[in-house]
């Protein structure tokens, strides 16, 4: 009768330890799912950043281009 016990409360430790394994191993899946949603959130947002830095460096080259002071540093600076 006293093995029945000690067998019925080791399986109840071993359910109880599966079961708290089991509710880690889910807590971690979503945390790696929050983790991979916000990591492509964060690519997107920076090949967006990259293209409007693009866009603003050709902006500012046309107006630097087009400005008669900077082609008189230009031509200053071809002149040494």
């Amino acid at each position: 009768m006293n093995c029945d016990i000690d067998g019925d409360m080791e399986n109840q430790v071993e359910l109880e330890e599966k079961t708290r394994l089991i509710n880690q191993v889910l807590e971690l899946q979503h945390t790696l799912e929050d983790l991979s949603a916000r990591v492509d959130t964060v690519k997107e947002e920076n090949l967006k950043l990259k293209s409007e830095n693009q866009v603003l460096s050709q902006y500012i080259e046309n107006l630097m281009s087009a400005s008669s002071v900077f082609q008189a540093t230009d031509t200053k600076s071809k002149r040494k």
